[in-house]
């Protein structure tokens, strides 16, 4: 600690005199290092046009430094002045022909605009020299990715891990190639192999458990993360997804505990509180829930999903006027979140605002036009205020966006029948048996007087008997 706070001293004092030195527009010699803080502590703190000037002034002392001319090019590409940073790469090319973390930086310019053949055949020039060539593959990989051909980035991802069978991030990126190209479910004879060759290595099992997450195939995922933490029980990353995988099973304890050993491993971060949050709320322990959300808001306060679950939470135990706060808090980091716009119209129904409510039904409907639960809703507000024309005509709209969808349908049979237009809701009855003769049980919740549910049960029972 006494360590990081002389640091911190020293770069202060070399900020302070570097900037006297520009406002009184004097000469003073830093050695390189000092030249090489400096620069970083403008470029992390997005202060380029600073950072850029000192290194014109570091080039003029040490022309021919590596990573100055790195750092420059670095500044330029963060402005967007691509031209001018490839220009600063190859006039450092002069001195380092040969560099490898210099031609790497230009074929990522060259990527960056659509220069792709000339960045590919860059990195292919750096693999008689390099020392870690499956980095090279990687890039190579990742270079055709960007560009789409991820047929091209699945070969050299492959080359990356028969050369490195740990090279975690290729592990990562062919997953999801694969993934993109259809070729998940062959994909697993391929991890077999490797962990035939390796069944030490985690970072395997660790890309095992994400295919299968992504096959949906939840159990076998849980059991691949398992592996890798047998083998590194400090694999937090391992430890995230094993969560993950558990919240999909709905097994939310065990999820809760991976999340917890994510924590311990990698310490507090924003996005495992939320997590934490989300299964704490499953569990309907809604107050431990928004303890943790709001760890996460502490940590981060635009993270809109944890002030998305504070309000979740606080509507699951109807208080709603509190929720409101909170939902409005992520609706403003996330405006074009169709759940957010939903959530807000829930709670505002439920305290009786009926008109906040449907404008934020309508702003779901038009950023998500086909989640039926949206319609559903929307036009339930309708139905409790007895504007059932209204009620039928959002329905009648819903199912132009998802046709044949059986619950909407159902759901126009209840309406159909409160405004008394019987025949039309006969129509619709027949279409919804069709459907899915199951979901009929949803009527009998909107008709709670036995002579109704009669009616229906003898129509739905002539529909059976005709099957």
């Amino acid at each position: 600690m006494q360590e990081d706070y002389q640091s911190r001293e020293e770069e202060q004092n070399l900020i302070k005199k570097f900037e006297e030195l520009l406002k009184n527009k004097q000469h003073h010699f830093f050695d390189s290092s000092d030249f090489e803080t400096i620069i970083q502590h403008y470029f992390e703190n997005m202060q380029i046009g600073k950072a850029l000037k000192a290194c014109q002034m570091a080039l003029g002392q040490f022309p021919f430094n590596l990573e100055i001319s790195l750092l420059k090019a670095q500044c330029l590409v963060s402005k967007q002045l691509h031209d001018e940073a490839i220009k600063a790469i190859e006039a450092a090319e002069y001195v380092h022909p040969n560099d490898i973390e210099l031609l790497t930086f230009k074929a990522h310019i060259l990527s960056m605009t659509e220069q792709y053949e000339e960045a590919v055949e860059i990195l292919k020039g750096t693999l008689d020299g390099s020392e870690d060539k499956a980095e090279v593959f990687y890039n190579i990989g990742l270079t055709y990715q960007t560009n789409g051909a991820f047929k091209d980035a699945i070969a050299y991802y492959k080359q990356a891990i028969e050369t490195d069978l740990n090279h975690e991030n290729a592990l990562y990126e062919l997953a999801y190639c694969l993934d993109i190209t259809g070729q998940l479910e062959d994909s697993i004879a391929y991890y077999n192999a490797f962990i035939d060759k390796d069944p030490y290595s985690a970072y395997a099992w660790y890309n095992m458990g994400i295919v299968f997450n992504k096959l949906e195939r939840f159990d076998e995922a849980v059991q691949a993360y398992e592996y890798a933490l047998v083998i590194d029980e400090t694999f937090s990353s391992a430890w995230f997804n094993l969560g993950n995988s558990f919240m999909n099973l709905e097994k939310y304890q065990q999820a809760l505990e991976a999340y917890k050993n994510t924590l311990s491993n990698e310490g507090p971060s924003s996005e495992v509180f939320c997590f934490i949050g989300a299964a704490y709320e499953k569990m309907e322990q809604y107050d431990y829930g928004i303890k943790y959300y709001r760890k996460a808001t502490k940590i981060d306060q635009y993270y809109e999903d944890a002030w998305y679950g504070i309000g979740c939470c606080l509507s699951a135990q109807e208080k709603y006027y509190e929720a409101i706060h909170f939902l409005n808090k992520a609706l403003k980091l996330d405006p074009e979140n169709p759940g957010f716009w939903m959530s807000v119209g829930t709670a505002e129904y439920h305290i009786g605002n009926i008109t906040s409510a449907l404008e934020a039904y309508q702003e779901a409907a038009i950023l998500d036009p086909l989640n039926h639960e949206i319609w559903l809703d929307w036009s339930y507000v309708y139905f409790e205020q007895k504007e059932l024309n209204d009620a039928i005509r959002l329905i009648e709209r819903g199912l132009e966006e998802v046709p044949d969808h059986a619950e909407m349908t159902y759901r126009m049979v209840v309406y159909q029948i409160s405004a008394g237009h019987y025949r039309e809701a006969f129509n619709y009855l027949e279409n919804a048996l069709v459907l899915d003769f199951e979901k009929h049980e949803i009527l009998f919740e909107f008709f709670p007087k036995l002579e109704t549910q009669k009616a229906l049960f003898k129509i739905i029972d002539q529909y059976r008997s005709k099957k």
